[in-house]
């Protein structure tokens, strides 16, 4: 059997299926309903401006207008020309006039009140009855320091006392709790921080002692002393000093008075010994002519000095207040020596060179005036406060400021009429000699049990504040407001004519 290949016709078959299902198809179609358009636009309207000037005409003296009878008033111009002299006159005299120098206009509201920021205490001394004797502020104004003692009964030589420092910046600042305790062995009179280094403080001792100690120092802050030798003040010392630094030494130099007469200048040195640098004494038979303290006691009777202020315009010029309650004029550039038996490594020099009319008993404080070379303040036992000048025996002016004892009195950094005065009254007094008033601008309570204010500081740094300590053993910082901080427009002119005020 064979094959062979073999062409056919193509055969078809129409699908039944497909014909089926397309029968089925159908088409449909929607329209959503015609959207609604609109165009609209909008222009503002057309903007014009104008201006109007009047012409300059030269002369103006003729209206424009007539005003017809209204301007004319016979009456009016003859009362004119009759009160024309007077009115002249009222306006020269006006032009002339000072009443309202001085006066500033000012948009802030006025506070003439001070308040308490700050009321300062160390537990421990105030538990033993201890008093405030001393305070001083560091040279940036943040840190007060505090010595405390007794001004009244007790054993004050043997009796230990305290110096505390807080630094009112310090986080965590706890008033009842000093940042620095110091233990003393005697009672601590007076204190006074460095002017520049400011964790360098002086201190004055009851025993007679001149004691420097540095705060930074934790281990060991007590730096130099005195001790107790021929050289060494006998009595109580009433306040120290700083003194500028010789040129080309860096040696520090401490003043110190005392109630035996002696004013004594001591030097550091490395060992940390104070030693004797120079010296002065006081005695009743070299004391200047026009007072009567030569007349009373032996030629070599010391005068007691209890406090010392430095001029700032000549550090050679002093004035001192003594027991008897005169005020001296001294000087440190003398050469005459001392009349004393008192022993000394150095000859002591008698300073004094003018005497003030005194005061009726003890001087306890006197301050130069910052501003003015020949002005100085003193406060003493008799309640009063002495305006003196340094030309002049009586003082310029005699304010009675308590009935009781002013224990210290001080000048403000920043206005040249405004002075503080702590009273036996337990009050602090501001007096604005500006007010040309013989009462105090403000008298603030500073213990509610009239303990004494022994003593207080202006703030050199931080102007609006001040620190006063009281018998109740406490400080108190108080802020100032700006009627005590601000200084006039006219007030240095003031100053110069109160100074210039002759007394007959």
């Amino acid at each position: 059997m064979s094959f062979a290949d073999e062409l056919v016709d193509v055969g078809s078959v129409e699908s039944l299926w497909r014909k089926s299902q397309g029968s089925r198809c159908e088409s449909r179609g929607c329209q959503t309903r015609p959207v609604a358009s609109k165009e609209s636009s909008v222009q503002a309207r057309g903007a014009s401006e104008a201006a109007t000037q009047t012409e300059w005409k030269q002369d103006q003296r003729v209206l424009d207008i007539d005003l017809g009878p209204l301007l004319d008033y016979p009456d009016v111009g003859e009362f004119l020309k009759r009160v024309e002299g007077d009115m002249i006159r009222e306006l020269k005299k006006n032009w002339r006039s000072h009443a309202f120098d001085g006066f500033d206009v000012t948009w802030e509201e006025q506070n003439p009140q001070v308040s308490c920021l700050h009321s300062l205490q160390y537990p421990e001394a105030v538990a033993e009855h201890l008093q405030v004797t001393s305070v001083t502020w560091n040279a940036t104004g943040s840190v007060i320091a505090c010595s405390y003692g007794r001004l009244g009964e007790g054993d004050w030589s043997t009796e230990k006392s305290y110096v505390c420092t807080w630094n009112l910046d310090r986080r965590g600042f706890n008033p009842n709790h000093p940042d620095t305790v110091l233990d003393v062995p005697s009672s601590v009179m007076c204190l006074a921080f460095h002017p520049s280094s400011p964790s360098l403080i002086a201190g004055g001792l009851f025993n007679g002692e001149v004691l420097v100690w540095d705060t930074s120092r934790t281990d060991d802050p007590l730096i130099g002393s005195t001790g107790l030798s021929i050289d060494s003040h006998m009595d109580p010392v009433y306040q120290v000093r700083w003194l500028q630094e010789v040129a080309q030494s860096h040696r520090l130099q401490v003043l110190s008075v005392s109630s035996d007469g002696k004013i004594l200048v001591w030097q550091m040195e490395k060992e940390g010994q104070l030693t004797l640098h120079n010296g002065f004494a006081l005695l009743a038979q070299q004391m200047p002519s026009n007072s009567k303290m030569s007349k009373h006691g032996r030629g070599d009777t010391a005068v007691g000095v209890t406090c010392l202020s430095s001029s700032r315009f000549d550090p050679s010029v002093f004035v001192v207040g003594v027991e008897g309650g005169y005020l001296l004029k001294c000087s440190t550039a003398v050469q005459t020596a001392a009349l004393t038996n008192i022993a000394s490594s150095i000859p002591l020099k008698a300073p004094a060179q003018f005497a003030f009319s005194p005061h009726g008993g003890p001087v306890y404080c006197v301050d130069c005036s910052p501003f003015h070379r020949n002005l100085f303040l003193s406060a003493g036992t008799d309640g009063h406060a002495h305006l003196y000048s340094m030309l002049q025996e009586q003082p310029l002016t005699s304010l009675q400021l308590s009935q009781k004892y002013l224990f210290s009195i001080q000048w403000s950094p920043v206005r040249p009429l405004v002075f503080a005065a702590a009273s036996g009254e337990g009050e602090l007094l501001l007096f604005d000699f500006g007010r040309r008033s013989h009462k105090p601008s403000l008298s603030v309570k500073q213990t509610s049990n009239e303990k004494p204010v022994y003593c207080l500081e202006f703030n050199r740094a931080q102007t609006q504040l001040l620190a006063a300590g009281d018998g109740a053993g406490v400080v108190k910082i108080w802020q100032l407001s700006s009627d005590f901080t601000k200084q006039g427009a006219r007030e240095m002119n003031l100053l110069d004519e109160l100074a210039g005020a002759l007394v007959d």
